[in-house]
């Protein structure tokens, strides 16, 4: 059934006023870093700031140490990407491509593991860490992600599900062993679902405040979310610092999301080319 050109106007004018409302605050928070504090208290408000404030974003970011924080955050954010990864695609092949004993009842227990919240599982962790010394450093946020998610080994797994039989059989006829079966032919297929937990994983772990707030002490251990917060927290009246801040904070997440936008569409369609 063909669409219409009016129907198509219609729709697309749509999709552009619901894509101008979403964007309206991310806009105003951009102007607003931008302007003086005579012209941020304005009123009438003024949309368009007289002169860029460019040094806005300096001044807030050397108000603290923002670099440490940040560094923090990328080898925080890395670290568990890079794990997920790794672990996630292991398990979720094994469960795919091969048949032992206790496979569905193993898989069914992971899936039961997404039932407890974090909020019970919080205290034993904090005293487990603690047994092996490592409050007060990144330990805690990093190494549980090599060993999984159930969420994304699911996500995986119904992605290999859904590839035959026959090409990794045809691998083996060719002298292909596991482990190159898994690396040469798989890895490459996974490539849009892997971007897609990347994506998902970095999304989360960069936002993550409660995490690195139970766990972390020092202030030169802080992420960028956590120094934020104490951040604001200092600086309670004052919109500039705040505005300038959040929006450095959301950029590395919006460009990720751009760049990879493509790849989640297909890694939730689960499209194999």
């Amino acid at each position: 059934m063909r669409v219409s050109n009016k129907h198509k106007i219609i729709v697309y004018s749509l999709l552009v006023l619901f894509s101008l409302y979403f964007l309206l605050p991310f806009v105003w928070v951009i102007l607003s870093a931008l302007k003086t504090e005579v012209e941020v208290f304005s009123y009438p408000p003024k949309i368009l700031p007289d002169i860029p404030q460019f040094h806005n974003f300096i001044d807030a970011w050397n108000s603290q140490p923002f670099g440490t924080y940040f560094k923090n955050s990328v080898i925080v954010t890395v670290m568990t990407t890079l794990g997920q990864l790794i672990s996630c695609s292991l398990v979720a092949y094994g469960f795919a491509r091969y048949d032992f004993k206790f496979k569905n009842f193993l898989f069914i227990l992971l899936l039961a593991t997404m039932m407890i919240p974090w909020d019970v599982t919080m205290i034993p962790l904090y005293m487990e860490f603690k047994l092996f010394g490592w409050i007060n450093t990144l330990k805690p946020l990093i190494v549980p992600a090599f060993f999984g998610s159930a969420y994304y080994i699911f996500l995986l797994r119904q992605f290999l599900m859904n590839i035959p039989k026959d090409l990794e059989n045809a691998a083996r006829i060719d002298g292909a062993n596991e482990f190159q079966i898994f690396y040469k032919i798989f890895l490459p297929i996974m490539k849009a679902p892997l971007i897609l937990i990347a994506v998902l994983n970095i999304l989360l772990v960069w936002n993550d405040y409660l995490g690195p707030l139970i766990y972390l002490q020092d202030q030169s251990k802080y992420t960028m979310a956590l120094g934020l917060a104490s951040f604001k927290g200092l600086h309670d009246l004052q919109i500039l610092p705040i505005m300038s801040m959040t929006l450095i904070m959301i950029i590395p997440p919006v460009l990720v999301f751009m760049f990879a936008q493509k790849y989640i569409v297909e890694g939730i369609s689960g499209s194999i080319k």
